[in-house]
Protein backbone atom coordinates (compact mmCIF):
# COMPACT_ATOMS: atom_id res chain seq x y z
CA UNK A 1 0.00 0.00 0.00
CA UNK A 2 0.91 3.94 -1.11
CA UNK A 3 0.54 6.07 1.44
CA UNK A 4 2.23 9.97 0.38
CA UNK A 5 4.93 8.66 -1.64
CA UNK A 6 5.90 5.80 0.89
CA UNK A 7 5.16 2.53 0.99
CA UNK A 8 3.59 0.24 3.47
CA UNK A 9 3.97 -3.29 3.02
CA UNK A 10 2.84 -5.52 6.12
CA UNK A 11 5.41 -8.01 7.38
CA UNK A 12 5.88 -11.72 6.51
CA UNK A 13 3.49 -13.63 8.32
CA UNK A 14 2.92 -17.09 7.94
CA UNK A 15 -0.31 -18.59 7.10
CA UNK A 16 -1.32 -20.66 10.77
CA UNK A 17 -4.15 -18.92 10.66
CA UNK A 18 -5.62 -16.86 14.02
CA UNK A 19 -2.04 -15.35 13.88
CA UNK A 20 -2.10 -14.64 10.57
CA UNK A 21 -5.45 -12.33 10.99
CA UNK A 22 -3.77 -10.54 14.15
CA UNK A 23 -0.73 -9.06 12.42
CA UNK A 24 -3.14 -7.91 9.03
CA UNK A 25 -5.38 -5.97 12.00
CA UNK A 26 -2.68 -4.70 13.73
CA UNK A 27 -1.12 -2.90 10.19
CA UNK A 28 -4.29 -1.87 9.12
CA UNK A 29 -4.35 -0.12 12.98
CA UNK A 30 -1.25 1.56 12.31
CA UNK A 31 -1.82 2.71 8.43
CA UNK A 32 -5.82 4.38 10.04
CA UNK A 33 -3.97 6.19 12.64
CA UNK A 34 -1.43 7.43 10.37
CA UNK A 35 -4.08 8.92 8.07
CA UNK A 36 -5.56 10.40 11.11
CA UNK A 37 -3.04 12.16 12.08
CA UNK A 38 -2.51 13.86 8.66
CA UNK A 39 -5.87 14.61 8.28
CA UNK A 40 -5.76 16.41 11.55
CA UNK A 41 -2.48 17.78 10.81
CA UNK A 42 -3.83 19.39 7.87
CA UNK A 43 -7.05 20.69 9.45
CA UNK A 44 -4.69 22.30 12.12
CA UNK A 45 -2.72 24.08 9.09
CA UNK A 46 -6.12 25.66 7.41
CA UNK A 47 -7.16 26.40 11.14
CA UNK A 48 -4.34 28.25 11.96
CA UNK A 49 -3.23 29.35 8.91
CA UNK A 50 -3.20 33.78 9.16
CA UNK A 51 -6.00 35.48 8.06
CA UNK A 52 -5.87 37.77 4.67
CA UNK A 53 -7.58 41.12 4.25
CA UNK A 54 -9.04 41.39 0.55
CA UNK A 55 -7.20 42.77 -1.72
CA UNK A 56 -9.20 46.23 -1.56
CA UNK A 57 -8.59 47.06 2.12
CA UNK A 58 -5.33 48.18 3.16
CA UNK A 59 -4.56 47.60 6.87
CA UNK A 60 -2.58 50.74 8.98
CA UNK A 61 -1.89 51.35 12.67
CA UNK A 62 -0.66 54.42 14.50
CA UNK A 63 -1.75 56.91 16.75
CA UNK A 64 -4.40 59.43 17.59
CA UNK A 65 -3.82 62.89 17.28
CA UNK A 66 -5.07 65.82 17.83
CA UNK A 67 -3.83 69.76 16.42
CA UNK A 68 -2.57 71.38 19.45
CA UNK A 69 -3.35 74.71 20.05
CA UNK A 70 -0.60 76.73 22.60
CA UNK A 71 -2.39 79.67 24.58
CA UNK A 72 0.32 81.98 24.91
CA UNK A 73 0.64 85.50 27.26
CA UNK A 74 1.06 88.96 25.23
CA UNK A 75 1.83 90.99 28.13
CA UNK A 76 3.36 91.25 31.20
CA UNK A 77 1.52 91.12 33.86
CA UNK A 78 0.49 88.82 37.25
CA UNK A 79 -2.34 86.42 36.28
CA UNK A 80 -5.79 87.53 38.69
CA UNK A 81 -7.84 84.89 37.49
CA UNK A 82 -7.60 81.48 36.24
CA UNK A 83 -10.25 79.60 34.93
CA UNK A 84 -8.49 76.70 33.19
CA UNK A 85 -9.56 73.17 33.74
CA UNK A 86 -7.77 70.33 32.11
CA UNK A 87 -10.47 68.19 30.36
CA UNK A 88 -13.25 71.19 30.19
CA UNK A 89 -14.90 71.71 26.88
CA UNK A 90 -14.74 75.74 25.79
CA UNK A 91 -16.65 77.43 23.35
CA UNK A 92 -14.61 80.57 21.20
CA UNK A 93 -14.02 83.75 22.83
CA UNK A 94 -14.51 81.99 26.13
CA UNK A 95 -12.25 83.78 28.91
CA UNK A 96 -9.67 81.30 29.74
CA UNK A 97 -6.94 83.91 31.99
CA UNK A 98 -6.82 87.35 33.09
CA UNK A 99 -3.39 89.43 33.33
CA UNK A 100 -3.73 92.45 35.88
CA UNK A 101 -3.89 94.78 33.98
CA UNK A 102 -4.27 97.93 36.97
CA UNK A 103 -0.60 99.85 35.28
CA UNK A 104 -1.86 99.65 31.97
CA UNK A 105 -5.27 101.60 32.90
CA UNK A 106 -3.45 104.13 34.88
CA UNK A 107 -1.34 104.71 31.73
CA UNK A 108 -4.80 104.50 29.73
CA UNK A 109 -6.04 107.23 32.46
CA UNK A 110 -3.30 109.53 31.80
CA UNK A 111 -3.37 109.50 28.67
CA UNK A 112 -6.77 110.48 28.11
CA UNK A 113 -6.29 113.34 30.52
CA UNK A 114 -3.33 114.65 28.10
CA UNK A 115 -5.62 114.22 25.09
CA UNK A 116 -8.59 116.06 27.00
CA UNK A 117 -6.07 119.26 27.53
CA UNK A 118 -4.75 119.17 24.37
CA UNK A 119 -7.95 119.29 22.65
CA UNK A 120 -8.57 122.26 24.66
CA UNK A 121 -5.60 124.14 23.95
CA UNK A 122 -6.42 123.87 20.48
CA UNK A 123 -10.15 125.12 21.04
CA UNK A 124 -8.88 127.85 22.59
CA UNK A 125 -6.11 128.90 20.10
CA UNK A 126 -8.99 127.53 17.30
CA UNK A 127 -10.62 130.41 18.66
CA UNK A 128 -7.89 133.35 19.07
CA UNK A 129 -7.40 132.14 15.34
CA UNK A 130 -10.87 133.22 14.34
CA UNK A 131 -10.20 136.61 15.97
CA UNK A 132 -7.11 137.27 14.16
CA UNK A 133 -8.56 136.18 11.32
CA UNK A 134 -11.04 138.48 11.44
CA UNK A 135 -8.33 141.45 12.00
CA UNK A 136 -6.54 140.24 9.09
CA UNK A 137 -9.41 140.79 6.89
CA UNK A 138 -10.32 144.15 8.47
CA UNK A 139 -5.96 145.25 8.02
CA UNK A 140 -6.65 144.19 4.54
CA UNK A 141 -9.66 146.47 3.78
CA UNK A 142 -7.80 149.35 5.46
CA UNK A 143 -4.34 149.11 3.88
CA UNK A 144 -6.41 148.54 0.37
CA UNK A 145 -8.22 151.95 1.03
CA UNK A 146 -5.31 153.49 2.46
CA UNK A 147 -3.35 152.79 -0.70
CA UNK A 148 -5.81 153.33 -2.44
CA UNK A 149 -6.08 157.01 -0.97
CA UNK A 150 -2.11 157.73 -1.63
CA UNK A 151 -2.51 157.56 -4.51
CA UNK A 152 -5.12 159.84 -5.36
CA UNK A 153 -3.01 162.35 -2.97
CA UNK A 154 -5.75 162.17 -0.14
CA UNK A 155 -3.84 160.16 2.47
CA UNK A 156 -0.26 160.57 4.22
CA UNK A 157 2.12 157.99 3.47
CA UNK A 158 2.39 157.33 7.63
CA UNK A 159 -1.58 156.25 7.26
CA UNK A 160 -0.07 153.56 4.43
CA UNK A 161 2.52 152.73 6.83
CA UNK A 162 0.31 152.09 9.91
CA UNK A 163 -1.89 150.10 7.79
CA UNK A 164 0.51 148.15 6.28
CA UNK A 165 1.81 147.64 9.41
CA UNK A 166 -0.93 146.14 10.70
CA UNK A 167 -1.46 143.71 7.85
CA UNK A 168 1.51 142.33 8.93
CA UNK A 169 0.87 142.03 12.28
CA UNK A 170 -2.81 139.93 11.51
CA UNK A 171 -0.66 138.06 8.93
CA UNK A 172 1.97 136.81 11.08
CA UNK A 173 -0.56 136.51 13.82
CA UNK A 174 -2.82 133.89 12.21
CA UNK A 175 0.15 132.14 10.23
CA UNK A 176 1.27 131.51 13.96
CA UNK A 177 -1.77 130.39 15.24
CA UNK A 178 -2.05 127.86 12.39
CA UNK A 179 0.94 126.09 13.04
CA UNK A 180 0.22 126.39 16.94
CA UNK A 181 -2.69 124.24 15.62
CA UNK A 182 -1.30 121.77 13.25
CA UNK A 183 1.22 120.95 16.05
CA UNK A 184 -1.07 120.71 18.67
CA UNK A 185 -3.02 118.40 16.55
CA UNK A 186 0.44 116.29 15.53
CA UNK A 187 0.69 115.81 19.47
CA UNK A 188 -2.46 114.51 19.69
CA UNK A 189 -2.78 112.40 16.81
CA UNK A 190 0.83 110.79 18.40
CA UNK A 191 -1.48 110.36 22.34
CA UNK A 192 -4.23 108.85 20.40
CA UNK A 193 -1.84 106.11 19.04
CA UNK A 194 -0.43 105.72 22.42
CA UNK A 195 -3.76 105.37 23.44
CA UNK A 196 -4.94 102.94 21.10
CA UNK A 197 -1.74 100.74 21.88
CA UNK A 198 -2.64 100.94 25.79
CA UNK A 199 -6.18 100.04 25.15
CA UNK A 200 -5.25 96.81 22.54
CA UNK A 201 -2.19 96.07 25.64
CA UNK A 202 -5.32 95.85 28.06
CA UNK A 203 -7.49 93.70 25.73
CA UNK A 204 -4.55 91.46 25.63
CA UNK A 205 -4.94 90.98 29.03
CA UNK A 206 -8.29 88.77 28.62
CA UNK A 207 -6.51 85.17 27.34
CA UNK A 208 -9.78 83.70 25.31
CA UNK A 209 -10.56 80.35 23.77
CA UNK A 210 -9.57 81.25 19.86
CA UNK A 211 -12.51 78.13 19.00
CA UNK A 212 -14.24 75.59 20.45
CA UNK A 213 -12.31 73.08 21.75
CA UNK A 214 -11.32 70.92 24.71
CA UNK A 215 -8.19 71.70 27.24
CA UNK A 216 -5.48 69.70 27.24
CA UNK A 217 -3.32 71.16 29.53
CA UNK A 218 -3.02 74.04 31.91
CA UNK A 219 0.45 75.71 32.52
CA UNK A 220 -0.02 78.23 35.40
CA UNK A 221 -1.82 79.11 37.97
CA UNK A 222 -3.40 82.39 39.47
CA UNK A 223 -0.91 84.66 41.11
CA UNK A 224 2.28 83.55 38.72
CA UNK A 225 3.53 86.45 36.98
CA UNK A 226 3.61 85.77 33.32
CA UNK A 227 5.80 87.13 30.49
CA UNK A 228 5.02 87.53 26.55
CA UNK A 229 5.33 84.36 24.84
CA UNK A 230 5.20 82.48 28.05
CA UNK A 231 2.46 79.04 27.47
CA UNK A 232 -0.66 79.35 29.45
CA UNK A 233 -2.60 76.36 27.71
CA UNK A 234 -2.92 74.07 25.32
CA UNK A 235 -5.94 73.51 23.80
CA UNK A 236 -7.18 71.00 21.05
CA UNK A 237 -10.21 70.44 18.74
CA UNK A 238 -11.39 66.56 19.70
CA UNK A 239 -14.20 66.51 17.18
CA UNK A 240 -11.41 66.69 15.14
CA UNK A 241 -8.92 63.87 15.32
CA UNK A 242 -6.12 62.82 12.86
CA UNK A 243 -4.25 59.20 12.75
CA UNK A 244 -0.98 59.03 10.62
CA UNK A 245 -0.66 55.54 9.30
CA UNK A 246 2.22 54.12 6.49
CA UNK A 247 1.56 52.52 3.14
CA UNK A 248 3.73 50.45 1.28
CA UNK A 249 4.95 52.35 -2.01
CA UNK A 250 3.29 48.98 -3.72
CA UNK A 251 -0.05 50.14 -2.15
CA UNK A 252 0.23 53.85 -2.70
CA UNK A 253 -1.48 54.47 -6.43
CA UNK A 254 -4.38 52.92 -4.54
CA UNK A 255 -4.97 55.60 -1.92
CA UNK A 256 -6.55 58.60 -3.18
CA UNK A 257 -8.11 61.86 -1.34
CA UNK A 258 -11.09 61.45 0.06
CA UNK A 259 -10.81 57.51 0.20
CA UNK A 260 -13.26 56.09 3.35
CA UNK A 261 -11.56 54.41 6.38
CA UNK A 262 -12.15 52.43 9.55
CA UNK A 263 -10.49 53.56 12.88
CA UNK A 264 -10.83 50.62 16.30
CA UNK A 265 -8.77 51.59 19.23
CA UNK A 266 -8.65 48.96 22.24
CA UNK A 267 -10.80 50.97 23.95
CA UNK A 268 -13.41 50.69 22.12
CA UNK A 269 -12.61 47.19 20.69
CA UNK A 270 -16.62 47.07 19.39
CA UNK A 271 -16.77 50.46 17.96
CA UNK A 272 -15.38 51.60 14.72
CA UNK A 273 -14.68 55.09 13.99
CA UNK A 274 -15.58 56.63 10.19
CA UNK A 275 -12.82 58.66 8.29
CA UNK A 276 -10.70 59.47 5.05
CA UNK A 277 -8.04 60.02 3.51
CA UNK A 278 -6.73 63.90 4.56
CA UNK A 279 -2.94 64.08 3.35
CA UNK A 280 -0.48 62.04 1.42
CA UNK A 281 2.96 62.48 2.39
CA UNK A 282 4.55 63.86 -0.62
CA UNK A 283 8.12 62.06 -0.09
CA UNK A 284 8.59 58.30 0.77
CA UNK A 285 10.67 57.24 3.75
CA UNK A 286 13.06 53.77 4.78
CA UNK A 287 11.05 51.50 7.42
CA UNK A 288 13.32 51.47 9.35
CA UNK A 289 14.53 54.61 8.63
CA UNK A 290 18.25 53.88 9.47
CA UNK A 291 17.75 51.13 7.05
CA UNK A 292 18.93 52.49 3.15
CA UNK A 293 20.40 49.47 1.34
CA UNK A 294 19.43 48.16 -1.98
CA UNK A 295 17.29 45.25 -0.78
CA UNK A 296 15.63 47.19 1.94
CA UNK A 297 13.93 48.92 -0.73
CA UNK A 298 11.09 47.43 -0.54
CA UNK A 299 10.91 48.93 2.81
CA UNK A 300 9.51 52.06 1.12
CA UNK A 301 6.60 53.18 2.94
CA UNK A 302 4.36 56.68 2.37
CA UNK A 303 2.75 58.38 5.12
CA UNK A 304 -0.67 59.02 5.09
CA UNK A 305 -2.67 60.96 7.44
CA UNK A 306 -6.48 59.47 8.10
CA UNK A 307 -9.15 62.53 9.23
CA UNK A 308 -11.14 60.95 11.60
CA UNK A 309 -15.03 61.55 12.90
CA UNK A 310 -15.11 61.98 17.04
CA UNK A 311 -18.15 64.42 17.35
CA UNK A 312 -18.63 63.10 21.13
CA UNK A 313 -14.78 63.33 21.81
CA UNK A 314 -14.23 59.91 22.84
CA UNK A 315 -11.18 59.15 21.30
CA UNK A 316 -8.53 60.88 22.95
CA UNK A 317 -4.83 62.02 21.92
CA UNK A 318 -2.29 59.14 22.14
CA UNK A 319 -4.63 56.35 22.15
CA UNK A 320 -3.08 53.63 20.03
CA UNK A 321 -5.44 52.48 16.36
CA UNK A 322 -5.98 49.92 13.76
CA UNK A 323 -7.00 51.55 10.89
CA UNK A 324 -8.84 50.02 7.27
CA UNK A 325 -8.71 52.02 4.30
CA UNK A 326 -10.94 51.24 1.42
CA UNK A 327 -9.42 51.49 -1.62
CA UNK A 328 -11.39 50.26 -4.46
CA UNK A 329 -14.37 52.86 -5.03
CA UNK A 330 -17.48 51.59 -4.54
CA UNK A 331 -16.75 48.43 -3.06
CA UNK A 332 -18.12 47.28 -0.16
CA UNK A 333 -16.50 46.92 3.02
CA UNK A 334 -16.15 42.91 5.24
CA UNK A 335 -18.25 41.50 7.14
CA UNK A 336 -15.26 41.69 9.80
CA UNK A 337 -12.39 43.60 9.97
CA UNK A 338 -9.41 42.05 11.86
CA UNK A 339 -5.26 42.74 12.22
CA UNK A 340 -3.82 41.03 9.73
CA UNK A 341 -0.80 38.29 10.90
Amino acid sequence: MWFCGLRFAPPPVKKNGKGEVFMRTTWLGAAIIIILIAAGSYGLYLYLKPAQLPEHVLYGNGHVEATDVKIAAEVSGKIIENRLAEGEKVEKGALLVRVDDEDLQLQKARLEAEIAALQQESERTGRELQVWQHHLKTAEQDYARNKGLEERGSASPKWVEDAENSLHEAQGRVDELQAEIGVTGKRIAALRSEYDLIAHQIDKTLISAPKAATILAKAVEAGEYVKPGQIVAVLADLTKMELRVFIPERDLAKVKLGTPARIRVDAYPEQLFQAHVGRIDQEAQFTPRDIHMPEERVRLVFGVTLLIENPESILKPGMPADAWILSEPGADWPDRLFVPD
